[in-house]
């Protein structure tokens, strides 16, 4: 079969990639590949410490990409002879002050039954991060939860499907001419598809480069709740971090208060952030549901849609394409999963 592809994000090229790998034709529309949320993202791996309440329909979604993640990445990288940036380092998740410790205990406890985590006091964990500042009073350590450099990935799987990317601008699908079209265009409206209830919530990111006295700063992702506000340390294996990332639902560009915000709550876990130099900054619009988990089925007989995945794009990227290649090929997906991401669920609560 021939199938187009609108969107070439990383869910996109993910799908793109699976269907080539079961011996499919695609071609992928896009007027500018990765440079939406799949170019800010700072690639976590991390169904444990992204896990939060009153979510249940998404924990098996994450943890089912993430178990998918090593061989998908393996197979882009060795395919295409490119460093996808896939790295193993763990996660520390930290706590700012007492009631910070209080949160993330009780987040602990929810985390215990999805994954391997272990509770750590301020000394243990500093011993593990020297870096870490006075002001973190417990952690907790999760080994399993992985990074992956998005801009890496994503240009190894561009490189993969080469001139089957095509960087046009789709305004309508029924003009297209393929046997089924996937519609992995994040927050576009695109002609011929219904209006799915998708909202844009925006993230500052920066990139920051680490002095070399100072390398590494940290060795494994830091994740930290201070004063109630969630921030990460991701560490790049070329010596730069990322840190992100705030949530917001007002306008695009990068936000003064967001940046001040990102850096004095890093500052805090962190102090020698004040020894780095900002190389970057950033904001774009993650493509959210009502209910934070993806969108993902058939819209008509020939058009199936991928999108919502908000937060979780880069770990979702991988079961998203599975899913996405099946329904549009016509195989079953098991019946709670379909019911999750079904792109008309919302319908009846409206």
């Amino acid at each position: 079969m021939h199938f187009a592809i609108v969107g070439a994000g990383i869910v996109g090229l993910c799908t793109a990639w699976e269907l080539r790998q079961r011996g499919h034709t695609v071609t992928v529309y896009d007027p500018n590949p990765v440079s939406e949320a799949s170019f800010a993202a700072a690639g976590m791996l991390a169904p444990v410490s992204e896990v939060v309440w009153d979510q249940p329909n998404l924990y098996p979604l994450m943890q089912r990409s993430k178990k998918l993640y090593p061989e998908f990445a393996r197979s882009v990288a060795e395919a295409s002879g490119m460093d996808v940036g896939y790295l193993t380092s763990e996660t520390l998740v930290c706590a700012g002050d007492s009631a910070d410790r209080v949160t993330l205990n009780e987040l602990t406890e929810l985390q215990e039954h999805i994954g391997q985590v272990h509770r750590l006091s301020a000394r243990e964990a500093r011993a593990m991060e020297p870096a870490l500042g006075p002001g973190v009073v417990g952690a907790v350590h999760i080994p399993g939860d992985h990074q992956i450099d998005p801009r890496k990935f994503c240009a190894a799987l561009l490189s993969l499907l080469g001139d089957a990317v095509v960087r046009e601008a789709v305004e309508d699908v029924d003009k297209l001419t393929a046997d089924h079209v996937i519609v992995a265009a994040g927050l576009a409206q695109i002609g011929g598809v219904p209006t799915l209830p998708v909202r844009p919530v925006y993230g500052d990111v920066l990139r920051l480069d680490v002095p070399e006295y100072l390398q590494p700063l940290v060795t494994r992702t830091v994740r930290a709740v201070v004063r109630g506000r969630p921030v990460y340390v991701v560490p790049r294996g070329d010596g730069t971090i990322v840190l992100g990332a705030t949530s917001r639902e007002d306008s695009p560009g990068v936000s003064a208060e967001g940046v001040h915000q990102l850096l004095r709550d890093a500052h805090h876990i962190i102090p020698g952030l004040w020894q780095c130099t900002i190389n970057e900054m950033t904001a774009r619009a993650r493509p959210g549901s009502p209910d934070d988990v993806p969108m993902i089925g058939r819209v008509s007989e020939h058009v199936t849609v991928s999108t919502g995945y908000f937060r979780h794009g880069i770990l979702l990227s991988v079961v998203g394409a599975k899913l996405t290649a099946d329904i549009a090929l016509g195989k079953p997906v098991d019946p709670e999963t379909q019911r999750a991401i079904d792109p008309f669920r919302f319908k009846e609560h409206s």
